[in-house]
């Protein structure tokens, strides 16, 4: 399955049902590389603000949602052709807040643990 096009050509992320959750995964390019060769962090920052906002528009029943807040932990370089996944999980919801945080790994190796705050902007199906 196919998610929702991303902001500044990141491209398509790809989305995966497995039982209660959802996994998210990117497949990166030479053109997502910084100066050093490696993904640039922004990428990665980019499609876990994507991939979590999801899971906080599902906790907020698909209300609109946006990112107040995001922390995000470098734990190990990313290349280019190497496909990044993203799986996370909400720790809380409020009527106006969702806490969402995740994980970011290549194969077996955890490359960034990401955690952040969305604000509920409205009730679903309310104005």
């Amino acid at each position: 399955m196919r998610g929702a096009a991303m902001p500044a050509s990141i491209g398509i992320p790809w989305a995966k049902r497995t039982d209660d959750s959802w996994r998210y995964g990117l497949l990166t390019t030479a053109e997502h590389a910084n100066p050093q060769g490696f993904l640039h962090g922004g990428i990665l920052m980019t499609f876990a603000d994507h991939g979590l906002s999801m899971l906080a528009w599902e906790a907020a029943k698909r209300a609109p949602c946006t990112t107040i807040q995001l922390n995000t932990h470098f734990l190990s370089p990313v290349e280019p052709g190497d496909f990044v996944e993203l799986q996370g999980d909400v720790t809380r919801a409020t009527k106006g807040l969702v806490f969402v945080r995740g994980i970011l790994s290549v194969g077996h190796r955890d490359v960034a643990a990401v955690d952040g705050i969305w604000r509920v902007l409205r009730a679903a199906g309310g104005t």
